[in-house]
Parts: structure tokens; C-alpha cells; sequence
């Protein structure tokens, strides 16, 4: 809970995480439509993940794979990443993939995140540079939040150069260099 107050961290936790309980839990009354307010061992549930962190920290629980980071997700981002809808898997894909990473035990996550943000992060800017408005709009509906971020600090940034490349003169003239010195004979 670094991030208290950050709204895209409250969403991430908010992401649906399967679970499956290792030890039995009364009261809990995960599902309305059971007849009992208990979970038996061996249960398959989907939390979000702010409780499954909680509960896998007291290993009441062992968290499976997400669906965005599977096997069909890896193969599709390696085949060509930036055709790859990740938003619609997970809005939050990096910031996710960074908290459930050491939690599943699943060493392939790590490196996907960096591939597949290696691969994305020059197409994201290049995009921001050059792509017109249309073809810009179409292009944004498949990053992630961490990349339309990007994105959009990579057009002001582009702004800002075209706004100073055109305007006004590009050296001024600093006020100490008009004096002269005053001889020392």
C-alpha cells in the first residue's frame, strides 16, 4: 500500500486474481448463493487482489497465473508485440505484473513485462511523434495505462520542442556581455 491515495493503484488492486485455499475458512461468505458461509480446502475463487495479497500472506491461499500473463499472452507479445490489445487483458499490465510476480512463483513474468514493454515503449513514441489524429486515436485504444501515460507525455514533450523551435529568438543575449571592462592602467 505505498500509494495510499493514487486511484491507478487502487484500481490495479482491484484486478480479479484465482485463488485456491490451502486452509479451510468459516464465516467468510465469499459466494451469496451458498447455503454455508464457509470455504473447504482446496477451493477454487476468484478475489480481488488486494484480499488474495492479504490472504496469501498469511498462506491461507496460493494464487494461480493470471489470463493476461499466460502462455497465448507471451506467444502473441513475442510474435509482435505491438499489434497486442493488452488493455482490454489488463488495463494495468505492468504495474500488475510487478505485484503478483514474486506472489504466483512463476519466473516468466518478469521477463515478459520487460519484452514486452522493450518492444512497445519505441512504438509507442515513434507513434507519439508521427502518427496523425485518427490513426493516433485507433493506435490508443490498445496500450495500457502505463503507455497512453507515455504517450501523452511524449506529445507534449514534442509540443513544447515545436513551440520553442518556431517561436521567438533562440539565443538571448545575456546583460553582463554588453558592459565593457574597465581598464586596470
Amino acid at each position: 500500500m505505498a500509494k495510499f491515495y493514487d486511484m491507478d493503484d487502487i484500481i490495479t488492486d482491484e484486478e480479479v486474481v484465482s485463488v485456491v485455499f490451502e486452509k479451510a475458512a468459516c464465516g467468510v461468505g465469499i459466494d451469496p448463493s451458498s447455503e454455508t458461509d464457509s470455504v473447504e480446502v482446496g477451493s477454487k475463487v476468484e478475489l480481488p487482489f488486494w484480499l488474495a495479497h492479504e490472504l496469501h500472506l498469511r498462506q491461507a491461499v496460493s494464487m494461480n497465473v493470471p489470463t493476461c500473463f499466460d502462455q497465448k499472452t507471451k506467444l502473441e507479445i513475442q510474435a509482435d508485440s505491438a499489434c497486442v490489445d493488452l488493455r482490454s487483458r489488463c488495463p494495468f499490465f505492468y504495474e500488475f505484473g510487478c505485484k503478483i510476480a514474486p506472489l504466483v512463483g512463476v519466473r516468466t513474468i518478469g521477463p515478459l513485462l520487460l519484452s514486452a514493454f522493450k518492444s512497445r515503449y519505441k512504438e509507442v513514441l515513434t507513434k507519439a511523434h508521427t502518427a496523425a489524429f485518427s490513426a493516433a486515436s485507433k493506435h490508443l485504444t490498445i496500450l495500457t495505462k502505463e503507455e497512453t501515460n507515455l504517450y501523452e507525455a511524449a506529445q507534449s514533450s514534442m509540443t513544447a520542442f515545436k513551440r520553442w523551435r518556431m517561436g521567438g529568438p533562440r539565443f538571448q543575449r545575456a546583460s553582463v556581455l554588453g558592459r565593457k571592462r574597465k581598464s586596470t592602467n
